[in-house]
């Protein structure tokens, strides 16, 4: 029996998510984002998950790309529904999935797989990493997001320079870059990426859906972000998290999100 592109394992409120196309370098392609879609899907209404961490198999790669093969054959239109389809299915749904999405990224993130990584909220990366948008070299540009997300976390100016040069850059250079949040050894990538999934566990996922709400309408051309955060400050108020955590305060108590 074949093995699934996504393997899935929920522990102690965190479900890691592996990408499971070794041989392929996990490359993205229409089957794995669908499954990736279903799987985020499940988790986004399991009240026992209030985490979610990301990473490839094999050592080598987080996604080392899509799957060229796919579309090298596309028209202009076919283009346009691939680039379309997949940032609703997948880039889109991860950068406003309300429980918090962490990147581990071991080894190459390329093309895809770093539009992969900059659609979740944190960035943990391997010392060994390597991260680039080559697809200029393809006679394309990012489609899935990622001229836009990459502007927002390097500024215009990197931004630019990366996808015009198509070139890599190191683990280092994207911690300094600010397109990683983290760098370390790669024996310690998901031990520490499940220790910030913890300390984010120890508060309450209402308030930390309604947080990743506001901070991304900060970065919407259609939606003001402060209006956004004095509504989701709002509808904070009377719900059971804030009741627990306000209690918790005043009997000088840990609270039980």
């Amino acid at each position: 029996m074949e093995e699934p592109n996504v393997l899935v394992k929920i522990e102690n409120s965190i479900a890691l998510f592996t990408l499971n196309r070794p041989q392929q370098l996990n490359a993205l392609n229409h089957q794995l984002i669908d499954d990736l879609n279903k799987e985020l899907e499940k988790i986004k209404i399991d009240k026992n998950v209030k985490s979610l961490i990301i990473t490839g198999s094999g050592g080598k790669a987080f996604v080392a790309g899509a799957d060229i093969k796919e579309f090298a054959k596309f028209s202009s239109e076919e283009g346009k529904n691939l680039a379309k389809d997949g940032q609703k299915k997948l880039f889109d749904f991860i950068e406003n999935f309300p429980k918090p999405v962490i990147a581990a990224i071991n080894g190459f993130a390329l093309g895809g797989g770093l539009e992969l990584a900059m659609a979740c909220h944190m960035r943990l990366a391997s010392d060994n990493a390597k991260m680039g948008l080559p697809e200029v070299s393809l006679g394309v540009i990012p489609g899935y997001g990622g001229t836009q997300r990459l502007a927002q976390l390097v500024g215009k100016g990197k931004a630019m320079e990366m996808i015009t040069t198509g070139r890599m850059i190191d683990a280092n250079q994207a911690l300094d870059y600010r397109l990683v949040n983290n760098v370390v050894q790669s024996e310690d990538l998901i031990s520490t990426c499940k220790e910030l999934a913890r300390q984010i566990a120890k508060n309450s996922p209402n308030a930390i859906s309604a947080a990743i709400k506001s901070i991304n309408a900060g970065f919407s051309s259609n939606l003001n972000g402060f209006e956004v955060e004095i509504n989701s400050f709002g509808s904070c108020f009377g719900t059971e998290d804030f009741i627990e955590g306000t209690s918790a305060f005043l009997e000088k108590r840990k609270p039980n999100f």
